[in-house]
């Protein structure tokens, strides 16, 4: 059985866990055919957004035990490339050049929870959503997803989080900035919040994708002189011009 599914409904592209009796944990496996997947659909021109969410009744519940097990036989070397595998998925969600949607219909723990934060945004079930970051609890270390989580909410709150190891709801989640909107259909709402993102410029939202991305590593001259030269060329788009006939014309 493929460890994800795929399917378009529109303009969106709806990617799922496929592994629930493992409550969609994640193994090598399973990240590359994300990766690859991720490849395809940014090619994709007919594909404007994307929604990611797992079958059953778990998003992700993290790394899958088995491969957990085989981690503790694992040379340094073969640990860190399999680490550099991991933070590929996280960077290739967190830098895709088309908005995303995390869609969050259950429990989302350690790398589950990492998916969750590096994705544009996150809609979760009102009543059976989980958030939480276990690695303490079994002498492991967040490290590659703390760096999202602390993007995503700031420090405070991820040494809450990321040192207790505790599992908190929805509407913690939501409190913490975590979530951005809760629901009792999440897959339903993420692909209404879609069709709403659906009236804004593709170029634009790409563009101001890239441009959160690059300022936050920025000080404050070098950020407003990025954000200069990215205004100039925007006007130029045709996007802009169409933009701005539309708005002056309404």
């Amino acid at each position: 059985m493929e460890m994800i599914k795929y399917k378009e409904e529109d303009r969106i592209g709806i990617l799922s866990l496929n592994r629930p009796e493992k409550r969609n944990a994640l193994h090598p496996t399973m990240v590359k055919e994300i990766i690859n997947q991720l490849d395809v659909i940014e090619q994709n021109d007919k594909v404007r957004f994307l929604i990611v969410t797992g079958e059953g009744k778990s998003f992700c519940a993290g790394a899958d035990l088995a491969y957990l097990n085989d981690l503790r036989n694992y040379s340094s070397t073969e640990n860190e490339k399999d680490s550099e595998f991991l933070a590929e998925l996280f960077m290739r969600v967190y830098k895709f050049g088309k908005p995303t949607i995390a869609a969050v219909n259950g429990a989302a723990i350690a790398g589950g929870c990492g998916l969750v934060s590096v994705c544009d945004f996150v809609i979760a079930d009102n009543t059976n959503s989980k958030f939480g970051y276990s690695e303490v609890k079994i002498g492991f270390l967040p490290a590659i997803v703390s760096i999202f989580l602390i993007k995503k909410i700031g420090e405070g709150l991820a040494k809450r989080i990321l040192l207790t190891g505790e599992l908190i709801n929805g509407q913690k989640a939501l409190d913490f900035g975590l979530v951005d909107f809760l629901s009792d259909n999440p897959l339903d709402d993420a692909k209404k919040l879609a069709n709403k993102l659906a009236e804004n410029s593709d170029y634009s939202m790409q563009s101001t994708k890239t441009m959160i991305q690059s300022i936050s590593n920025l000080n404050v001259q070098q950020a407003v002189d990025y954000c200069i030269k990215l205004n100039a060329i925007s006007r130029s788009t045709e996007d802009f011009q169409k933009g701005i006939n539309n708005f002056l014309n309404k």
